[in-house]
């Protein structure tokens, strides 16, 4: 196994990992701006207030990119291990 087998194997594990978790990682950003507007406009300062729509938005981001994100997860697994007699050897 030479460098540049470990630099590509290590470059495509992190752009699948940003891959799968950049949906769900977007989505409790948007709506974790979205509660901060809220509680700037309506002057509510409570610390709480912003967890509970941010879980209810990543788990329905889980429930609806699920599948998606175990298919990239599969497919690079797979792979990997189809490709695991090249890297050892």
């Amino acid at each position: 196994m030479n460098e540049e087998m470990v630099l590509t194997l290590a470059e495509r594990s992190i752009y699948t990992i940003l891959l799968v978790a950049g949906p769900i990682l977007i989505l409790a950003l948007g709506v974790g701006l979205l509660v901060s507007i809220f509680q700037a406009t309506t002057q509510i300062q409570e610390q709480t207030l912003a967890f509970i729509p941010k879980i209810i938005a990543v788990l329905v981001g889980v429930v609806f990119f699920g599948p998606w994100m175990l298919s990239k997860l599969v497919e690079f697994t797979t792979d990997l291990y189809q490709n695991l007699p090249m890297i050892v050897g």
